[in-house]
């Protein structure tokens, strides 16, 4: 705990308010991503830091985490998807700016591929096998966990 957490503590603590045993617990925004496979390939999505990534977004309040990939992956492609599995969940470290915590759930299309139309958040979109994913800018941690996915079917 920093000075500066303590003091705010201590000035709680005498002005008679509760204090959350959490409240200098570290936070992070949540994205929920989604693994779209087509023809045992992955869709994925250049960002604006050049690069490829999941569809998905930022999880709002009041919002399921299911209802909120159905929105940003339609907001994003112009796709229609189903949620499936929960496949990981981990801390991406973006930049060593900002961390972020990661949801990723497997989809499952329900509009055809010709529908796919990106917004103007981000810059490409692509089809990827595999083998692929090796040759391309994406967080390590995706590849492992498209490998997986794309292992089972």
């Amino acid at each position: 705990m920093t000075l500066k957490d303590r003091i705010l503590q201590i000035i709680l603590w005498i002005s008679g308010k509760t204090i959350p045993v959490d409240l200098f617990s570290q936070r992070y925004p949540i994205s929920i991503k989604g693994i779209i496979i087509w023809e045992n390939k992955v869709l994925l999505l250049k960002n604006e830091r050049g690069e490829w990534d999941l569809p998905g977004g930022k999880l709002n309040k009041d919002i399921s985490a299911e209802a909120c990939l159905i929105r940003e992956i339609k907001e994003e492609t112009n796709l229609e998807v189903t949620v499936g599995k929960l496949e990981s969940t981990f801390i991406y470290n973006i930049r060593n700016w900002v961390k972020v915590f990661i949801v990723v759930y497997q989809c499952a299309m329900t509009s055809d591929k010709s529908n796919l139309k990106i917004s103007g958040e981000h810059f490409d979109e692509n089809f990827f096998t595999l083998s692929e994913l090796e040759s391309i800018n994406i967080y390590r941690h995706y590849k492992d966990v498209i490998q997986k996915v794309l292992s089972r079917n």
